[in-house]
């Protein structure tokens, strides 16, 4: 788990000067690794590869990047864990390939070395980001893991070289990036909470989608921006919809029993994969389904107990500490566990544009920064049950779309598109308003858009905003086969889960300089999860079930049968309390009018609506809040 970095110039520049860029950019990324730190250029070419090293696996020099190839040819730079290394490693050998050490970045290279960048991503499993360069060809390639685990930004400077690293930190050290503000990102995140690839929060920079490589030549450098479509022009190497499509027309013909014993199996080497660690490790345990089963998971395979971390809150409605430690306590796991009071939050928040680099208000951001620093204090690296709810049907919002998909159904929907008043941003608010909202949907799509939707017309707030087309607007989003609750779990693989959950463990864990792994988005995992018939992910009303019914080998039910309390944050009663003040500074007319992103008039009524209490109004302030502090420290 590490930090990567880069420019490209067109054009030949001197070592030393190259070398210094690419200390600034890593040192910009510091906090993603601090074990070591490496630069490496071609000055003939104008590159620079820089690598912040968060020491896992191999823990000597013999991991050190940025790495070449032993023929000299590739020069590589990787955030990640491939999970197969050993695997890999094995085949490589018969093929003549020798190796210094036991890091799975040699393992990487010599694939790439042996098999072309593409190929090598195909046979690997694990989560990564990765900059490899082609001294041959003079081509290089940018690539991400399958399910969007890690990050990887790019963009062209004002200098025409390409920058490209983890965070947009990376990019921001080059100092011809331009760091104008994109009113079009910007309005995502007042509708998403977040900004999904490929947009980011700077115009001209881009985030590459999960799944997807870049591959760039000296000739699509000299064309610059002007020449890179950021949707069209990266590729896939892995299209999560297609394979999707693919296993949900496959089909699973066994039954219930068959299914739990697959399903164990699958889990049970994904949670093994990712054990394999030359430091110390341990689990996130929230008392949940999902972190409940990877944990058992683990404690089954460890001659030792292992160790498991929780968070707990003075406020009772975000609390499940107490469950979690009568978990850990029936497994047998060595517990730790973090009281925070309202204090220890509020205290984070003026460090969250750090933590996070670009805009991001999904409120969990809080509970899970905090998590992870408690976790790092123990372990380097942590085990987490992400992906369960959107692989296995989690999510109360899916049943609540799908009940209304076939209530309205009944009714004529062309028809009431037209003659239903749009409510505009009141359907937050529920009642009446809600209701009218839902019925001009128009279809399951709508209903799903509307379900995840923060402000509904962002684009009437952000001054010189345009709507951008993500999963949730775009037909060719939905898999086309299976049910329709198949096509919510779609839409939410192709954004909510890449762009808002892993963005938000990537950053609170790397800035604890912590690793975080998730067995449950094993690609092996989740494609056997697509098979699956509704009836065993959704049964008589309980959600997960397939999951549930495998922990029940592991857990009384009692503690299975615990209802889903969510990662949240109390961000009302601190908007009312102890940063009412700090956000009527952020939120004041004369600021917002003065810095030119917001219409201050529709966010004024709505911040007075909530002091005022109308108390939902609070998650539509708090991604304006994000993006006012995190503009304070660009």
């Amino acid at each position: 788990m590490c930090g990567i970095a880069g420019t490209w110039f067109p054009g030949a520049r001197d070592d030393a000067s190259l070398h210094a860029l690419g200390a600034r950019q890593g040192e910009a990324i510091a906090h993603r690794g601090p074990d070591d730190a490496g630069t490496w250029a071609d000055p003939g070419a104008g590159l620079v590869l820089s690598h912040r090293r968060l020491s896992i696996l191999d823990l000597s020099a013999e991991g050190h990047q940025p790495m070449l190839s032993r023929d000299g040819r590739w020069a590589l730079i990787f955030n990640g864990e491939i999970y197969n290394h050993g695997a890999l490693r094995a085949e490589l050998a018969t093929l003549g390939h020798r190796f210094r050490g036991h890091s799975d970045t040699e393992i990487l290279l010599a694939a790439i070395s042996e098999w072309g960048v593409e190929q090598a991503l195909q046979r690997g499993n694990g989560m990564l980001a990765l900059a490899a360069w082609d001294r041959k060809q003079r081509r290089l390639w940018l690539a991400r893991d399958r399910m969007g685990k890690k990050p990887l930004y790019y963009g062209f400077a004002g200098d025409g070289a390409l920058v490209f690293g983890s965070e947009l930190s990376a990019l921001r050290a080059h100092p011809a990036l331009e760091t104008k503000v994109d009113p079009d990102a910007l309005a995502l995140l007042l509708r998403l909470d977040y900004i999904p690839a490929p947009w980011s929060i700077l115009r001209g920079v881009h985030k590459l989608p999960a799944g997807c490589l870049l591959s760039l030549d000296t000739a699509a450098l000299q064309a610059g921006a002007s020449a890179l479509d950021p949707v069209a022009t990266p590729r896939r190497w892995w299209d999560s919809l297609a394979a999707q499509r693919e296993a949900i027309a496959h089909g699973f013909a066994g039954g219930d029993q068959e299914a739990l014993d697959t399903l164990d199996v699958l889990l049970r080497e994904a949670t093994a994969m990712r054990m394999e660690a030359d430091v110390p490790l341990g689990a996130f345990l929230s008392g949940g389904t999902d972190s409940s089963l990877v944990t058992a998971m683990m404690q089954a395979q460890s001659a030792q107990p292992v160790r498991s971390f929780s968070i707990g809150f003075d406020n009772l409605r975000h609390d499940e500490s107490a469950h979690a430690a009568r978990v850990a306590a029936h497994l047998g796991t060595q517990h730790t566990e973090l009281r925070v009071d309202g204090q220890a939050a509020l205290d984070l928040v003026p460090s969250l544009p750090d933590i996070f680099d670009e805009p991001f208000a999904d409120s969990s951001q809080v509970p899970t920064a905090l998590l992870c620093a408690l976790t790092r204090k123990h372990v380097t690296v942590a085990l987490s049950g992400d992906g369960g709810d959107e692989l296995f049907f989690g999510y109360s919002r899916y049943a609540r779309t799908l009940r209304n998909n076939a209530w309205l159904g009944k009714l004529p929907r062309a028809m009431l598109a037209n003659r239903v008043r749009e409510p505009g941003e009141a359907s937050r608010i529920g009642g009446l308003a809600a209701l009218r909202a839902e019925l001009r949907a128009g279809d399951l799509q709508g209903l799903a858009r509307h379900r995840v939707s923060r402000w509904r017309t962002p684009e009437a707030v952000v001054i010189g905003a345009r709507r951008l087309r993500t999963a949730y607007d775009d037909p060719a989003a939905l898999p086309g086969v299976g049910t329709p609750g198949d096509a919510l779990m779609a839409m939410d693989m192709a954004c909510y889960l890449p762009e808002d959950i892993l963005t938000k463990v990537d950053r609170a864990s790397m800035a604890a300089s912590l690793e975080a792994r998730a067995p449950l988005l094993d690609w092996r995992v989740a494609s056997f999860a697509w098979t699956l018939p509704m009836a065993m992910k959704w049964r008589r009303g309980e959600l997960k079930w397939l999951p549930k019914q495998l922990l029940l080998r592991y857990l009384p039910k009692p503690l299975v049968q615990h209802p889903k309390t969510g990662f949240g944050a109390p961000v009302g009663d601190w908007l009312r309390g102890p940063l009412r003040e700090w956000a009527e500074a952020q939120l004041s007319e004369s600021r917002l009018r003065e810095e030119g992103h917001f219409d201050p008039a529709p966010i004024r009524r709505i911040w007075q609506s909530f002091l005022h209490g109308e108390r939902k109004w609070h998650t539509h302030l708090w991604g304006v809040l994000m993006f006012q502090a995190w503009r304070e420290k660009l």
